[in-house]
């Protein structure tokens, strides 16, 4: 387990979150890091695209079982899963977003979270595509 002093890493914590969307076969996941972004609310927004209700309920489910399982850890706030357009899973210095596609597309993070350094994960492997920090 990755920890600082006792505390689970916000770094560690952002990558199970990953694991927990790459486990139900999530898609577009990216994850931002937020650090050097000035006003930021959080270390890490990780994002993710479900196919269905049925999928978004899946990875959110997994999100919140793996975080927990590894870090024994529950969610500070968690919205969104009646509707299942847009789950929000807070875990404090991460945030797990898990979208239907049409709301990812309107919210469009990525461009409103545009300074933040952004890495694509595609099939458990990390590849950065911006870095303007």
């Amino acid at each position: 387990m990755k920890k600082i002093g006792g505390q689970v890493t916000s770094k560690a914590l952002s990558e199970w979150v990953s694991q927990g969307m790459i486990e139900k076969k999530a898609t577009d996941i990216q994850v931002f890091d937020l650090r050097a972004v000035q006003h930021s609310i959080a270390d890490f927004f990780v994002l993710c695209s479900g196919n269905s209700d049925i999928h978004i309920d899946s990875i959110s489910q997994t999100i919140e079982k793996y975080v927990f399982d590894k870090a024994r850890q529950k969610p500070w706030h968690k919205e969104g899963y009646l509707i299942k357009e847009w789950v929000l899973i807070d875990f404090v210095d991460v945030v797990a977003h898990v979208f239907n596609k049409e709301k990812r597309a309107f919210y469009d993070l990525e461009k409103l979270w545009a300074d933040a350094k952004i890495s694509i994960l595609k099939d458990s492997v990390e590849q950065n595509i911006k870095t303007n920090v």
